[in-house]
């Protein structure tokens, strides 16, 4: 089964902590044991699992991205959105988290991140856990 929810995102860069989101969808599921598949159907977005307990690690991934990608750079996209682009196919469109005893099996640090590369816009992630 696939489960969609929108992010919301307010600035051009950032990052999104979606885990309770994903959490949830794995617990109203009923999955006990499995592989959860995290999905953004976007070019200029993707997903990563990073730490999330300390928010000068979003900052700190941001700001080097911007610094070996610049907004600004010598791209030929039309769009304009090119950074967006490069770093969205560096994050990488999805991620997968293993479900063990009903619960995402994260690290103690570790969190699902929306990332946002081209905002501000009203995204989808999409979410896959197996049937019960």
């Amino acid at each position: 089964m696939i489960v969609k929810f929108h992010v919301s995102t307010h600035e051009r860069a950032c990052m999104v902590d979606v885990t309770d989101q994903v959490r949830r969808i794995v617990n109203d599921g009923g999955v006990r044991e499995g592989v959860c598949h995290v999905y953004v159907p976007h070019t200029t977005a993707g997903v990563i699992v990073n730490e999330g307990a300390d928010p000068a690690v979003v900052q700190d991934i941001l700001a080097q991205l911007d610094r070996f990608i610049p907004w600004g750079g010598n791209y030929e996209h039309r769009e304009g959105n090119s950074a967006a682009h490069i770093k969205a196919a560096l994050v990488g469109h999805a991620a997968t988290i293993l479900v063990e005893a009903g619960d995402l099996a994260l690290g103690t640090w570790q969190a699902i991140f929306f990332c946002e590369f081209d905002g501000p816009r009203q995204r989808e992630v999409w979410v896959k856990v197996p049937q019960r």
